[in-house]
């Protein structure tokens, strides 16, 4: 996967890749304090062109983020609707990754400063399946991580904040290190939260559980997994449990923009169901992967052509 592209677009304008910098006594750079997101495109079945999918809820969700750590983005909402689009185009891209990034640039420094100026970013890149490809066909191995989540008053759990990622990043360290493909992670009490960047779903029977969005990032492909699931008669329960339910579950999988929808196999080295891809995950994964595509019927209003 090559980061590379023609164009970034960067406080209002489209600019060279190679002249998308900044300076090192940015805030962000030294203290973490900035939001992002991760957006995906996809070609459209049938010669449709490419299509964002669930683009505003993104962007609301960068807004959200913003508003919460008291950074005022000095672009509308609006505007960086139509810029995201632009990227894309300028890139020559009908499919690929959407990154917009808010973060304080040069001026003052300190954890107290204020009043540094705001810049905003847009690049995008073509990335294929983020826990590979063999990952997303027959399922990943998890280890349950030594790194907890962040207790809900400690960071502010619905905003995604670029510093909040250095604990997502020890963890995901630890579980390669461990022979793992992903880490799953506990909350202060010791409930099962999330993966480093994924939201998860455990299966039993027709019991289908995921964590409560109080203790993790409200994920927008986790919200669709569950508007797919009602769509198809299952019901979502949205509730606590410890990781001794993922080791009796029958499938579990997990949810994310770039992971989208991937199976989980194993977990602490106890084999989830028969080891392979269950039914509901198998469901999930192919009504998410046609509806981005513009092929379900019911999921076209959420994609915006490019």
């Amino acid at each position: 996967m090559s980061l590379r592209s023609d164009f970034i677009w960067m406080d209002g304008a489209l600019v060279p890749f190679d002249e998308a910098n900044i300076h090192v006594l940015s805030h962000t750079l030294h203290y973490g304090l900035g939001v992002f997101e991760g957006i995906r495109a996809y070609a459209q079945t049938g010669g449709g062109g490419g299509g964002v999918f669930k683009l505003d809820s993104h962007l609301r969700r960068l807004y959200d983020s913003a508003k919460m750590c008291q950074i005022k983005i000095p672009f509308p909402i609006e505007q960086l609707h139509a810029a995201c689009l632009e990227t894309l185009r300028a890139n020559k891209l009908d499919e690929g990754y959407i990154r917009p990034i808010v973060f304080f640039g040069m001026g003052a420094m300190g954890l107290g400063a204020r009043g540094n100026p705001v810049h905003v970013a847009i690049a995008t890149w073509r990335w294929g399946a983020y826990l590979g490809d063999d990952g997303a066909k027959n399922g990943i191995r998890a280890g349950t991580s030594s790194f907890t989540r962040h207790a809900v008053n400690s960071n502010l759990q619905r905003a995604k904040v670029i510093g909040h990622y250095v604990n997502s990043i020890l963890a995901r360290y630890e579980a390669a290190d461990n022979g793992y493909d992903e880490a799953i992670m506990l909350d202060h009490n010791g409930y099962v939260a999330e993966g480093t960047g994924e939201n998860l779903f455990a299966v039993r029977g027709r019991t289908i559980k995921t964590p409560t969005v109080t203790n993790i990032l409200g994920g927008i492909t986790r919200k669709t997994v569950i508007q797919i699931l009602q769509h198809e008669g299952y019901e979502v329960i949205e509730t606590q449990f410890g990781r001794d339910a993922l080791y009796v579950a029958d499938e579990v999988f997990m949810t994310g923009t770039a992971a989208e929808i991937t199976p989980v196999r194993e977990v602490d080295r106890r084999t989830v169901g028969e080891g392979v891809p269950g039914p509901i995950t198998q469901l999930v994964q192919r009504i998410y992967l046609s509806g981005v595509r513009g092929e379900v019927d019911w999921m076209r209003p959420f994609i915006t052509p490019v």
